[in-house]
């Protein structure tokens, strides 16, 4: 499965987000400089997530996105599927019925196990999405980061915040 390059736009913009003070917002040019992203198409990942309910936006000289939730209730799921949709991963077309061994009339109306473990598979991946809050990667973000980039990162954010 290959997600679209805004997925991890999206996720990586409300990283950032999550750490702006109540309030405030980071305007798509900024958050496009800070990735190296062009503004038009990070507009598109922004404009899904706004659609979704997961980020507020506001117009004019201070204005932007932040998150539309404490980071401790939105999970990656729902910004996967804000920016991807909801539907399943893969999709059955039933081409066992295009067997020409089966039998003239034969109907086997259940799933396929194929389609049963890829539809498994799915819901185990995006469970796992679910499971993952904004905050919990804010926790491993500055675990990892080191410390001088990160408190740099920040002040950079802050001075472009409206």
């Amino acid at each position: 499965m290959i997600l679209k390059s805004q997925v991890e736009w999206a996720l990586h913009c409300c990283a950032i987000l999550a750490g702006l003070p109540d309030g405030r917002y980071l305007s798509t040019k900024a958050l496009a400089e800070l990735h190296g992203l062009p503004k038009e198409y990070l507009s598109k990942a922004l404009q899904s997530l706004s659609q979704a309910g997961l980020v507020h936006s506001t117009l004019g000289p201070s204005g932007g996105y932040r998150l539309a939730r404490p980071s401790s209730e939105l999970n990656f799921l729902e910004i996967v599927e804000a920016v991807e949709g909801k539907s399943r991963t893969f999709v059955c077309d039933n081409i066992r019925a295009n067997n020409p061994c089966r039998p003239e009339g034969y109907c086997d109306s259940s799933p396929c196990a194929v389609a049963r473990i890829m539809w498994e598979a799915d819901e185990a991946w995006r469970q796992k999405l679910r499971s993952v809050t904004l905050a919990d990667l804010g926790e491993i973000l500055s675990r990892e980061t080191p410390p001088a980039i990160w408190k740099d990162t920040f002040e950079w954010v802050l001075k472009r915040a409206g």
